[in-house]
């Protein structure tokens, strides 16, 4: 995965060779956001907190999550997104770009009437 640390720069975790798979985050180009592709689960959830913390701190009015390529998020990882979506300014949201079903169908479930997540079929 890649993701900011302090410097601006990027850092990258993937499991090792025959392990679960990892998660790698990107920054969007010309929006606030970032591409996630791989599994969101206990293995990768250091690298999904940190990209939601960035989500939180970084305070943009609209931040975009692009999961298109994501396949998998365990209920952990939602609650972690919930969480981030909870500490939002007023008038924030996080945009999820083509989410797995799981993860709407998650938030409905566990989280109905989660103000600060919108989710985008494109």
């Amino acid at each position: 995965m890649d993701i900011p640390n302090r410097r601006g720069t990027f850092a990258r975790a993937s499991a090792p060779d025959g392990a679960a798979p990892g998660l790698r985050v990107s920054p969007l180009p010309r929006r606030a956001g970032v591409r996630a592709a791989g599994e969101v689960s206990l293995a990768t959830r250091a690298i999904w907190q940190r990209a939601l913390d960035q989500a939180v701190s970084a305070g943009e009015d609209v931040y975009r999550l692009e999961l298109s390529a994501v396949t998998f998020v365990d209920v952990a990882g939602v609650d972690v997104l919930a969480d981030a979506a909870r500490r939002l300014a007023p008038g924030r949201r996080i945009v999820l770009a083509r989410p797995p079903a799981a993860v709407p169908r998650m938030l409905e479930l566990f989280w109905p009437g989660l103000t600060g997540i919108e989710v985008s079929p494109s």
